[in-house]
């Protein structure tokens, strides 16, 4: 983490309730621009009701969320509903169950994901019934961009496949794919891994890398797998109960007492050594 670039996106003070009990609780994070920052904890921990707040799911109870975007300038989301942060702020995000089109081709699924752009040229669909150039261009664009990704993602093969019909590890690279297709500026992954077996996490953690280096974008990654979470990343934050109990680099977590008691209890004296040592390897693992 580039400590004197300015944060692409600030969470302040951000809280959120559910009657008495606060799932999120005055939680302050930066996220930059070109690196990966991974939201960890134990179940529980807050970490898809933080998302669901960062996509506009959810409105906050109080605390702000800032985005600097390069063309919009400065973009308060925790005002704009989800269709704008979408849209406007560019954040994009994936989800714990896959949500696919099933029965579409794998093109197709790509090619609804720019459903913004299409809308736009079409007018609200005046354009596109009547045929016009702008439509025109505009369709072929979205065909070649999602033509580009499925070559990006290894997908060529599928594309005219039902996404429904193909494996579980396939579909998740669709979702990535599908999501960048609507070209994010933050993209949020709610558990990419899971379901994975290790081939197709090597394959994911080099597929981030790739998008943030290459794509310039940011990457908030939910996930409970380690290896994946300290292989890419490149700031972690921790939050147990709603609270952000650590932040800092993977090296920083692995050893952090707080993170450690988090994951495992408070150990007995006789145990703390062992059980420490443990948790520290399944961080790190």
């Amino acid at each position: 983490m580039n400590p004197t670039a300015p944060a692409l996106l600030e969470v302040n003070a951000l809280t959120m309730r559910f009657g008495g009990v606060k799932a999120i609780d005055n939680l302050s994070m930066t996220v930059q621009a070109r690196e990966i920052t991974s939201i960890i904890g134990p179940n529980g921990a807050g970490k898809t009701t933080l998302f669901n707040c960062l996509t506009g799911f959810y409105q906050p109870s109080s605390g702000t969320v800032t985005m600097q975007h390069p063309q919009h300038g400065a973009l308060r989301l925790e005002r704009m509903p989800s269709h704008e942060l979408a849209r406007e702020a560019q954040i994009l995000r994936t989800f714990q169950n896959i949500r696919l089109f099933p029965k579409m081709t794998v093109l197709e699924n790509l090619i609804v994901a720019q459903h913004n752009v299409l809308q736009k040229a079409s007018a609200f669909s005046l354009a596109g019934l009547l045929g016009l150039a702008r439509y025109r261009k505009a369709e072929e664009e979205a065909v070649e961009t999602a033509l580009a990704l499925l070559g990006r993602f290894d997908l060529k093969a599928q594309a005219d496949s039902p996404a429904g019909a193909l494996s579980y590890g396939v579909q998740r690279r669709i979702e990535i794919a599908r999501a960048m297709a609507a070209r994010p500026r933050i993209l949020c992954l709610d558990e990419p891994a899971a379901g994975l077996n290790p081939s197709e996490s090597s394959a994911l953690n080099a597929l981030l890398r790739s998008l943030i280096s290459e794509e310039g974008i940011a990457v908030l990654l939910v996930e409970h797998d380690m290896d994946v979470v300290m292989k890419v990343s490149q700031h972690v934050v921790v939050l147990n109960y709603g609270r952000k109990i650590a932040e800092g680099t993977p090296q920083e977590i692995q050893n952090n007492p707080h993170v450690i008691a988090a994951y495992l209890g408070e150990p007995d004296e006789d145990e703390g050594d062992e059980a420490n040592a443990s948790v520290a390897g399944r961080i790190e693992a």
